[in-house]
């Protein structure tokens, strides 16, 4: 699955109307999101930081998915979206990036299946996903605002 039909017909994405009022929501959410990755960061919670840093750039990535008219029914869906539609306009960083830390994400909510652990996040990883939803926040205020 790598196009967008393939989403579509699978039922990973839905077409709807551009709808700003969402888009602009998002980025609300994402910017309290950020704020609290970082006071959870300041607090030494680094998984709750990471987690809070990629619910910031998942938000962000709905701003995009509302601005074009789209709904997503999942998380995976929302970075094969941006990989299909904004590889040439994004930095690759921030897409690629978004697909790691739902995978990190996962496993520090639910466990390791294999494993049955739960992934410890470090300090440098969370100061990381901080920055990097930083700039992935400021870059869809950009696109939003073209």
């Amino acid at each position: 699955m790598n196009n967008l039909q393939d989403l579509l017909s699978k039922g990973l994405l839905r077409k709807d109307v551009p709808d700003m009022p969402k888009a602009r929501n998002s980025i609300k959410t994402a910017e309290h999101n950020l704020d609290l990755a970082k006071r959870n960061f300041d607090a030494e919670i680094f998984e709750s930081s990471l987690i809070s840093s990629y619910t910031c750039m998942f938000h962000c990535a709905r701003v995009l998915l509302f601005k074009d008219g789209y709904k997503e029914r999942g998380h995976y869906a929302v970075c094969l979206y941006l990989k299909e539609k904004y590889s040439n306009i994004l930095d690759a960083k921030y897409i690629n990036e978004l697909n790691v830390l739902r995978t990190i994400r996962h496993k520090v909510i639910y466990g390791d299946e294999e494993e049955i652990a739960i992934r410890e996040v470090r300090e440098t990883e969370a100061f990381s996903a901080i920055k990097l939803a930083e700039g992935f926040l400021n870059a869809v205020k950009i696109l939003i605002e073209k």
